[in-house]
């Protein structure tokens, strides 16, 4: 094989082969989140937060009382869902006075 048949051969090998990612340098999942499923990815997961949304508004409240939101599509550029730092008042959380206190580094007063 020549060098130009070398070069013709690499330059039309397949944009998802191993020799098209040696060139480019880049990893096989990166290759795999083209523009086109990354935009597939987010029709999916606003899909599926309009579902829950309505699902959430118009169903019964005693039902829907624990749903949570659906977790977005894991790919690259896309964090995971953290737990909430939301402070909570009253019921089996206490009145949140404590809480309140070390965020803006006051005293609790319960009253």
């Amino acid at each position: 094989m020549s060098w130009r048949e070398l070069k013709v051969f690499i330059k039309h090998v397949p944009w998802d082969s191993a020799t098209a990612r040696s060139v480019r340098g880049s990893t096989p999942e990166e290759d795999y989140w083209t523009p086109d499923r990354q935009l597939s990815a987010s029709i999916v997961d606003a899909l599926r937060e309009n579902t829950y949304v309505q699902i959430k508004l118009h169903g019964d409240p005693k039902k829907t009382r624990r749903m949570r939101p659906p977790e977005p599509i894991k790919r690259p550029g896309v964090e995971q869902r953290r737990s909430s730092k939301m402070i909570r008042f009253g019921g089996r959380h206490g009145s949140g006075a404590a809480e309140l206190a070390k965020v803006f580094g006051g005293r609790a007063a319960n009253h």
